[in-house]
C-alpha cells in the first residue's frame, strides 16, 4: 500500500460526513506505519471502541469506509469473513457500514464478520501449525494474503456500490 498522510486517510473515507470523519481517532502508531507491509489499513478507533476504519487501494486511489461494530460474540468460536481465520467467538465481531449514495442516505448498511481488532492483515501472515504429515506449499501464504486483500476490497466495494443488498445480504464471498 502506498504511504498516506492523516489528511489523505480522512479524505479517503467515503461513507461518512465531515463531522463523523473529524471525530475519528487515528491509530496511536500511525506515524510509524510500515506501508510496504500493509495490504490495507484497518484500525479500531481509540476514541470510540465501537468504531473502526478500513482504507484500501482501489483503482489507484485510497478508498475507505467507516465501520460500526457490535459486541463480540460469546460463542465458542467464530470465523472472520475477511481473513478466514477461525478464532474464539469473542475475537470476531459483526461490523456494519453505512452504504454509499442514496441507499446510505436512506439508512441502508452492509455488514460482515471481521476480526474484532481489525488485524486481518496480520493474522494471515501467521503460520498455522502443521499436522504431523502435512506439508506447507511455498505459495500457500501468498494465496491467503491475496484472498484476504480481495475479500476486503470486495466488502468495501459492496458498501460503496449503489447496487446489491442491504445489511442482511452478507453471504460468504470468494
Amino acid at each position: 500500500m502506498r504511504p498516506l498522510t492523516e489528511a489523505q486517510v480522512r479524505e479517503a473515507i467515503m461513507n461518512a460526513d465531515a463531522d463523523e470523519i473529524a471525530q475519528i481517532g487515528m491509530p496511536h502508531d500511525f506515524v510509524i506505519t510500515d506501508w510496504d507491509y500493509l495490504d490495507f489499513l484497518a484500525w479500531r478507533d481509540p476514541v470510540s471502541s465501537r468504531r473502526g476504519v478500513v482504507v484500501i487501494e482501489h483503482g489507484g486511489r485510497a478508498t475507505g469506509i467507516l465501520l460500526r461494530s457490535t459486541d463480540p460474540g460469546r460463542t465458542r468460536s467464530g470465523m472472520c469473513n475477511i481473513c478466514r481465520t477461525l478464532q474464539p467467538g469473542n475475537q470476531v465481531s459483526l461490523f456494519t457500514a453505512r452504504r454509499g449514495g442514496a441507499k446510505g442516505a436512506r439508512g441502508d448498511s452492509a455488514g460482515t464478520y471481521i476480526c474484532a481488532d481489525l488485524s486481518c492483515h496480520e493474522n494471515v501472515r501467521l503460520a498455522h501449525p502443521l499436522a504431523p504429515n502435512e506439508v506447507r506449499s511455498p505459495g500457500q501464504a501468498d494465496m491467503r494474503l491475496d484472498g484476504t486483500r480481495l475479500r476486503m476490497e470486495s466488502f468495501v466495494t459492496r458498501v460503496l456500490s449503489e447496487e446489491g443488498g442491504g445489511a442482511g445480504s452478507d453471504a460468504p464471498r470468494g
